[in-house]
Formats: structure tokens, sequence, C-alpha cells
């Protein structure tokens, strides 16, 4: 993906194969700087963990004699310690920064061009822009001619792949920055704008967890449920059963007991002085409901 555009298919043959070669090579490319970054990722966050646990020792928060495996669960200075991305951008920026300038010493030497334009060439073919104003290995004769394009070889490669890891963390940096200035101009000092956020949302649906906070809050506050507000809720919203059953305390077997009277028909003592609200006479979940809804109803 450099692109100078230095040496190109003249044939129509020739075209076609770089077509097809490319849909692959290109991939298998993007495969091989992937599994770089991984590695690279790998390596760095192996060294400073290393470099983390010798600052325990030096501090006197390790023992001595520590070493790695079941025993790190039990400190709790290493349970999930990862490294900075800060810390790995800041590495990789200078390896990027060392490789470049080695690279450049040998352009320098060899090509002929000043210290600024071998570094600007660097971070060209590195970033894969390939402008293709500056080329290496262009001239008809090198001294040592052979050595030179293997380790022009090696600097591409390495450099493509350092700076591709370098841009990969960046964009986590950037990501991290944008999420922050995000937040900070939300509008925190109007209440409308929450309270109107909060009504978009579907009136019927049940956020995970909702019931547990309403089931904490309400045992906290009287010790036990409120049976008219949890078990009729707000009008028009449905009620579940698992959520009826947690809300009224109500065992699985009373329940079935229940439903096995409304289906058989059996008088119910609770529906004798309630108002008729059209699932009386109902079988099953809208029976029992009816039931509780008198419960409260007498209680009341």
């Amino acid at each position: 993906t450099l692109g100078f555009g230095m040496t190109t298919p003249a044939t129509v043959a020739g075209k076609v194969f770089l077509i097809v070669y490319g849909l692959f090579g290109c991939a298998g490319t993007i495969l091989f700087f992937n599994l770089f970054l991984e590695r690279i990722i790998s390596l760095l966050a192996f060294i400073m963990k290393a470099c983390h646990e010798r600052q325990l020792r030096r501090s006197g928060l390790l023992p001595p004699n520590f070493r790695r495996g079941p025993a790190v669960a039990g400190v709790g200075s290493l349970v999930g310690w990862k490294p900075s991305v800060y810390h790995v951008m800041l590495i990789l920026g200078i390896f990027a920064i060392t490789l470049s300038c080695c690279a450049s010493a040998m352009y320098t030497a060899v090509e002929g061009w000043n210290y600024v334009d071998s570094l600007y060439y660097c971070f060209v073919t590195f970033s894969t822009i390939g402008f293709g104003d500056l080329v290496s290995s262009q001239n008809a004769a090198y001294q040592n001619q052979g050595l030179y394009r293997f380790g022009n070889f090696i600097f591409i490669l390495m450099g493509v792949c350092c700076i591709y890891s370098l841009f990969n963390v960046i964009s986590i940096v950037i990501k991290q920055v944008l999420n922050w200035v995000l937040k900070k101009f939300e509008c925190r000092c109007c209440p409308k704008c929450h309270k109107s956020s909060a009504r978009l949302g579907r009136r019927n649906a049940i956020t995970p967890g909702a019931r547990l906070r309403r089931h904490n809050i309400s045992m906290d506050a009287d010790g036990q449920y409120d049976s008219d507000t949890e078990g009729r809720r707000l009008s028009g919203e449905m009620i579940s059963m698992r959520e009826l059953t947690a809300s009224n305390k109500v065992s699985l077997a009373i329940l079935q007991k229940q439903l096995s009277e409304t289906a058989n028909g059996y008088p119910r003592n609770v529906c004798i002085n309630t108002r008729q609200n059209g699932f009386s006479a109902g079988v099953g979940a809208l029976a029992i409901m009816n039931n509780r809804l008198a419960e409260t109803s007498d209680s009341r």
C-alpha cells in the first residue's frame, strides 16, 4: 500500500494479475500487521508488568521470593493490572523515532539525501502515504547493492509495522479524548434534558436490574413490598407473572392452587364483594391477577 508508482504493469495481463494478486496480497499484509500489533502489545504488556512487579518489590509491597503463578491472585496490587495505553503509545513512539533515525542515517549515506529529507521519506514510506517524490533504490548501481536492498526491505517492513501499531494506539487515545470532551459538553445544569431523555424509553420495557433496584429501595424504606404500587404499577402498564410473584411474595404452590381452582370452577371468596372488571371469569394468569387485585382492594 505504499504506492510509489515507479514500477507499474504495462500489459493487460499484468494489470489483471495485479488486481487479483492485490486482493489477497493486501488482505494478507493487513493480517500480518494485525498479528504484529497483537504480539508487540503482548510483549510490551509482559515487560511493563515485570517492571511493575520489580517496582512493587522495591517498595516492599511484594515479598522478595515472589513468583508468578497462582500467588498473583493473592496480591492486591497485581489483580487485574493492565498497562496504560499512554505508556504503550510512548514506547511505540520512541521505537518508531529510533527506527526512523537509523533508517535516515542509512539513506543519507547511500542515497545522498540530507537528513531532514531522509526523515521525511521515512515517515511518508512507513505511514504508507507514498507520494513518490523520494524513492530509494532507484540508482543504477550502489556499493554493496544487495546488502543495501536487504536493509531497505527490513527498515520499510519494520517501520510500517511499527507506525501501523502506533496509529492504532493513537486512535484509541483520540477516542478516549473525544469521549471525555463529549462528557464535558453534556447539559448537566438543565434537569429537563434528563427528564425528556428518560421519557423517550419504552414504557412497558423493563431494564435489567430495575426490579432488583426497586426491591432494594422498598426493603430499605419499610421492610416490605407495597403490593398496591408494585402489583398494579402505573396505569396502562402490563405486569408479568414473574414480577407478580416477586412483588406480592406469592409462592408457586399458592399460584398453582389458585390456577387449579379457577380452571375447575371452584368458588372464590375474594371476589364475592368485589366489582366485576372484565377479568373475573378468566382462566390462568388473568384470573390470578384479578384475585390479587381483589385482595388488595379488600385490604384497602
